[in-house]
């Protein structure tokens, strides 16, 4: 289990490093590199616009994926899916701007992003699955808890490299050449990636199916429509608030507080940290307490901290954003530390990659295509202090509280052992 889930983690640190550089980047600098003829503030929504793209490929890629998944295998789809995330992100370091080519450049950053977001919608489902089968019933939110600290990681060696960057370089050099060099460097990633999952095992649990499903995904919508809808909404809460703190509070720290590019990032990376720490702590506390209890938990929290975390972000000051973040993320990650053995469990072992990771993927759609475009917009037309973004997201937590409350728990009860009776 410890070599399986270092694999899982690795693997999902590279990929969403791969998703979660281009968030940075579209936050920081795509605007007006590929969209200069529109005003900022335009610049950042078709930027966000194009991030967004990434969320709606992914459930695209669940089905894809999840066919592959349910039909071939758990270990195909992790290698297939970090091919097609790393290459693409790649070529998102190498298309020209806006003044090289014109509106080709857009377009082409459109369809790379498009195809990240196909390439992680396999990942997510692939990863979770080969170690939720693999792992003890007892411990298995414990186990399957470290593919969900690989964004952590992935986010924090996204935001470093962009950190190191901005830091050492002038900002002239860093919208010629600097912010795509995060982009080459998922190249070498990928391929460190590909290696340490070569030699993993297929899940026990798959090998042991007989009645593989024909097409996963049309016995999903027949059989398990309302489950799939219900963890969508109930994982758009936690997709909101992420990447409202991760993405939309870079852009409106640097552009509306003039906060540096280079403190807004270290206070986003230092509660992400915090995060991934707890990460495993929470997911015990799901296997001792139930998967259903710490997701109400952790949303409930969400929602309650919402309007001071826009609150401590408007002050401008390190430390109270950082406190404001922070808050946040340990609210989310009270919820999505036992989310990767609470959705396997929800659906039968013959569709559970499709099923999982379409559940999973279209909450993103729902919680975090939207979400930095709809907070940039609601921010400019508030006042110093962002309470419609505050309100929208704690509304965005009460529908996940209430799709959360009409989820069943699915937390394996232990078998009692019954002494023999002795004469």
């Amino acid at each position: 289990m410890p070599r399986l889930a270092a694999a899982s983690l690795a693997g999902t640190a590279i990929e969403f490093y791969d998703f979660f550089v281009y968030g940075t980047a579209a936050a920081l600098i795509l605007g007006r590199l590929f969209f200069p003829t529109f005003s900022p503030l335009a610049g950042t929504l078709a930027a966000f616009g194009t991030f967004g793209v990434g969320f709606v490929a992914r459930p695209l890629g669940s089905v894809l994926f999840g066919h592959l998944g349910d039909r071939r295998g758990r270990r195909p789809v992790l290698v297939l899916s970090l091919l097609l995330t790393g290459a693409s992100t790649v070529a998102v370091g190498c298309v020209p701007s806006y003044g090289s080519i014109g509106v080709a450049a857009p377009v082409l950053l459109l369809l790379l992003r498009f195809l990240q977001g196909l390439g992680l919608g396999g990942e997510w489902g692939g990863a979770v699955l080969l170690t939720a089968e693999h792992a003890p019933p007892g411990r298995r939110a414990l186990w399957s808890s470290f593919p969900q600290v690989g964004p952590a990681i992935g986010f924090v060696l996204a935001n470093g490299v962009m950190l190191a960057l901005s830091a050492t370089l002038s900002d002239a050099e860093f919208a010629r050449w600097g912010w795509r060099v995060p982009f080459w460097a998922a190249g070498a990633l990928a391929l460190g990636g590909l290696w340490l999952r070569s030699s993993l095992a297929e899940s026990p649990r798959f090998l042991e199916i007989d009645d593989h499903a024909r097409v996963p995904f049309v016995e999903v919508v027949r059989h398990h429509g309302r489950l799939v809808l219900l963890t969508a909404g109930a994982l758009a809460a936690g997709y909101a608030i992420f990447y409202a703190v991760t993405t939309w509070s870079l852009a409106y720290a640097t552009e509306r507080l003039g906060v540096s590019r280079t403190v807004m990032l270290t206070c986003v990376m230092a509660a992400v940290v915090v995060k991934a720490a707890l990460t495993p702590f929470m997911a015990l506390l799901g296997d001792r307490y139930g998967r259903r209890p710490m997701c109400l938990t952790g949303c409930a929290a969400c929602g309650l901290w919402m309007l001071p975390m826009v609150a401590l972000l408007a002050t401008g000051q390190p430390l109270l954003m950082f406190l404001g973040i922070l808050g946040a993320l340990v609210s989310f990650i009270t919820m999505f530390a036992v989310i990767a053995a609470y959705l396997p469990e929800l659906y039968e072992a013959r569709v559970r990659c499709t099923g999982a990771a379409v559940g999973y993927n279209l909450g993103g759609v729902l919680g975090g295509a939207l979400t930095p475009i709809v907070a940039t917009a609601l921010a400019e037309h508030s006042g110093r202090v962002p309470w419609s973004v505050g309100v929208y997201l704690t509304g965005v937590a009460l529908l996940s509280l209430v799709c959360f409350a009409l989820l069943p728990e699915t937390r394996p009860v232990p078998v009692p052992v019954v002494e023999p009776v002795t004469g």
